[in-house]
């Protein structure tokens, strides 16, 4: 686990309220808030929380990035998602206390707030207004879990794939450390599929391809193939 790092709590409620999980909240309900959160930092490549830990609490990124993966039983790992900063993760185990489902590790220097869960449900008990709050985020994740179904459903695979990057890009800038496995993982296709796609798109001038970067040189065009709803 990371070393904590300081941080005042001025500080901290500033960057709770640009944070799209606790942004709507009022100044007074973030101060409570970052009175009960725990700074952490983590090197790349070190785990935050491995599948079958304790469901103790929800983290949210500052900076950095997270992979959310699981592996199996002969070493393969299966990258669910990538978040970065200003995502927040965990929120399930927030509430019902259960085992994590998947693996977080960094993809690079990351530093994150905690929230634990045992000061948290206190809170919920003196401010309803947050538990308002956690509904509205988790139906936004069902939401956002039903279009991702429908986009693998109806959308052709360069539409999804077009789509994933733009979205990386928006969070990270033109140069994403993103392997091809996780690119696959995240789209539902094999590596093969996507790496015939992007050989496609670099000799069209709008990628750069290196071992586990890819750099966008032509954002524009990704959108048009991304077609309506792209990030």
């Amino acid at each position: 686990m990371g070393k904590a790092q300081e941080m005042t709590t001025d500080s901290l409620e500033r960057v709770l309220a640009v944070n799209p999980f606790f942004a709507a909240l009022p100044p007074a309900a973030l101060k409570k808030i970052a009175g009960i959160c725990v700074q952490r930092r983590l090197a790349s490549g070190e785990a935050l929380f491995f599948k079958g830990d304790p469901g103790d609490g929800l983290y949210a990124i500052r900076r950095g990035q997270i992979t959310i993966g699981v592996t199996d039983d002969i070493g393969q790992r299966l990258t669910l998602n990538v978040l970065g900063s200003g995502d927040v993760f965990g929120e399930i185990a927030l509430l019902d206390g259960q085992e994590r489902t998947a693996d977080a590790v960094a993809a690079e220097p990351t530093e994150l707030f905690f929230v634990p869960r045992r000061g948290f449900i206190e809170l919920l008990d003196r401010e309803p207004s947050i538990a308002i709050q956690v509904i509205e985020l988790l139906c936004a994740r069902l939401r956002s879990v039903s279009e991702q179904m429908e986009a693998r459903a109806f959308l052709p695979l360069a539409a999804r794939l077009a789509r994933r990057i733009v979205a990386l890009s928006q969070d990270y800038g033109a140069e994403l450390t993103v392997s091809q496995e996780e690119l696959a993982a995240l789209t539902g296709v094999t590596r093969e599929t996507v790496n015939r796609q992007l050989q496609e798109w670099k000799e069209a001038g709008w990628l750069a391809l290196g071992r586990k970067r890819l750099t966008v040189k032509d954002e524009e065009a990704l959108r048009k193939i991304a077609g309506p709803g792209a990030s």
